[in-house]
């Protein structure tokens, strides 16, 4: 069958492997194995790292089970971005790692943020500011909280650092993932020393993070132990990988200025390439760095397909049923409004933020429920559209990857709400593609620059109904924010 490229993504509700063709970049097969969460009502979201191996291991296995003849040339791997593992003296994970979704560390955003003399300085330092998703308060929350296991902690990485540990015995890590930990200079591409020294001026950071190697490197080798659990033999050049925002991007062609992404998954996010460091001046958008060599402005929201399901889940319902369902409901669900912020909110950060219906009257029945549920989350993503395009980049037309994208309901829209032109790309798991195809970059100088065939198109359909709900939810959202944005960002 030939060489190929394996791509890995680990997410928060499963690991994907998939097999690349080294000749056309056709995706052979794919493998999945889900993952357990840990979830408790204080906001904690939390997984064990050697869940991540065995799915890593399992995924990688049945795709190539499906291809038996292919000959492995590289691989790579995605990582759900901002998770804090931390390793012991023995390269052994002390404790579940915490999640780019928990919230715990509200308190050591605010610490973290005194220490560094306010926002504009940790912006200054880093490009960035500190949100409860980032990697640098979670350090801060286990030095605070669990100083036994802080003190023992010999390292820390990120969950697809921890993955290419495993894989090759090498630590190190690239700029685009590391540009998430919100102790990274994104303009620099080096670890921001008073960011580190805020959270602990006494420990060696050096010995303790890993090495940022370019994104176009073989960051190791399949090492023998990891070979013999994915049936492969040792050697195997691996990739530097990214975090999956990285990959995704990567994996649809959005590699250049001008492309635009938003991914419907737990989180939805809004991102694009750019050929210098994109900044919000609000510091709302991330400003990352991408895992070509680039810039990734991120902006994102918390709440994305997590409140749909939690609708579906009120009335047993599956995705078709759910879409057929709102369907039959005009836009603005009979005057019912849904705050989407189930699990805090990132943008506009809101972290002990809740959801809220507004309006509910005794006529609203199921159908409006669900309505509201799709639309204000789709408000949250317009919000998110705006921080994005306010970093200067651009978003004429926006690429729909992730979970919530097979949903034609959701895609019509989002094309109207916005005023945009969407398309999804014909990728199988963009995040894994993306990995696979630097794996492919890096070992056979593979082009990443390549136009994606899409399968859907949706064009934005004139509707006032629409537009005046985009308004409703954009008063929502301002007073929600304080009233200093202006009161069409949702449009």
């Amino acid at each position: 069958m030939g060489r190929a490229f394996v791509g890995v993504d680990c997410g928060t509700q499963s690991t994907k492997a998939i097999v690349l063709g080294a000749e056309d970049a056709e995706v052979l097969a794919v493998g999945r194995r889900e993952h357990t969460l840990i979830s408790r009502l204080d906001g904690t979201r939390e997984q064990d790292p050697d869940v991540w191996v065995a799915a890593l291991a399992g995924s990688v296995r049945d795709a190539l089970a499906a291809v038996p003849r292919v000959e492995v040339a590289g691989i790579a791997v995605s990582g759900q971005q901002h998770g804090l593992v931390a390793l012991d003296r023995s390269d052994r994970p002390l404790r579940p790692a915490k999640l780019w979704n928990d919230t715990t560390t509200l308190a050591d955003c605010v610490a973290l943020t005194a220490r560094m003399g306010g926002d504009a300085a940790v912006h200054a330092a880093t490009g960035n500011v500190f949100v409860t998703g980032y990697t640098a308060p979670k350090v801060a929350w286990l030095r605070r909280n669990e100083p036994d296991s802080y003190a023992r902690a010999t390292r820390f990485c990120l969950p697809h650092d921890w993955l290419n540990f495993w894989l090759t015995g090498e630590f190190a890590t690239e700029a685009g993932d590391a540009s998430g930990t919100a102790y990274f200079d994104v303009r620099k591409r080096r670890y921001a020393r008073p960011v580190l020294a805020a959270i602990d001026d006494g420990r060696d950071w050096d010995a303790a993070l890993p090495a940022i190697l370019p994104s176009s490197a073989v960051l190791g080798r399949l090492r023998p132990s990891a070979a013999g659990e994915l049936g492969l033999p040792p050697g195997i050049p691996v990739a530097t990988g990214g975090g999956d925002n990285m990959c995704a991007a990567i994996g649809v062609g959005a590699v250049v200025s001008g492309v635009a992404v938003m991914s419907l998954g737990t989180s939805g996010t809004v991102f694009g390439h750019a050929d210098a460091p994109a900044v919000d001046p609000v510091r709302e958008v991330s400003a990352f760095c991408d895992s070509t060599g680039g810039w990734l402005p991120l902006s994102c929201v918390l709440n994305c397909t997590g409140p749909i399901d939690w609708g579906r889940s009120l009335f047993g319902l599956d995705h078709d049923a759910f879409d057929a369902i709102v369907g039959t409901v005009d836009p603005g669900a009979n005057g019912l409004r849904f705050v989407p912020y189930l699990d805090g909110e990132r943008t506009p950060d809101r972290p002990d933020a809740s959801g809220e219906l507004l309006g509910l009257r005794g006529h609203h029945g199921e159908a409006e429920i669900l309505r509201a549920v799709l639309e204000g989350v789709t408000a949250g993503l317009a919000y998110a559209v705006h921080a994005f395009r306010r970093t200067g980049a651009a978003a004429d037309e926006l690429l729909l990857v992730g979970g919530g994208a097979r949903s034609t309901t959701w895609g019509q829209l989002l094309a109207d709400w916005l005023e945009l032109p969407i398309a999804r790309p014909s990728v199988a798991e963009a995040a894994a593609s993306g990995a696979a195809l630097q794996a492919a970059h890096v070992v056979d100088g593979m082009p990443l620059s390549r136009r994606v065939p899409t399968d859907v198109r949706w064009e934005p359909q004139s509707s006032s109904p629409v537009r005046d709900v985009a308004g409703a939810y954009a008063t929502i959202i301002d007073q929600d924010t304080g009233g200093h944005r202006e009161p069409t960002i949702l449009r």
